[in-house]
C-alpha cells in the first residue's frame, strides 16, 4: 500500500509509504496501482520507498 499526493505548483506526483493520517488531497493505493502509477506529460513522479520494517518492535 502507498499514499499518493500531488504538488500542482511543481507538476509533481509523490508516492510514499501509507500515511497514518487522513489528508484531504491524498489517495491510498494498493501495491498494484502504486506500481503502475503514471503521471501526465510534463509531470514527474517521486517515489519514496521504505526498506525493512517500520514501527515498534522493528
Amino acid at each position: 500500500m502507498a499514499t499518493l499526493t500531488y504538488v500542482y505548483a511543481d507538476s509533481m506526483a509523490v508516492l510514499g509509504p501509507l500515511s497514518l493520517s487522513h489528508e484531504p488531497h491524498s489517495y491510498d493505493l494498493c501495491a498494484i496501482h502504486a506500481e503502475r502509477l503514471s503521471a501526465p506529460q510534463g509531470w514527474q513522479i517521486v517515489r519514496h520507498e521504505v526498506f525493512g520494517e517500520v514501527g515498534y518492535g522493528a
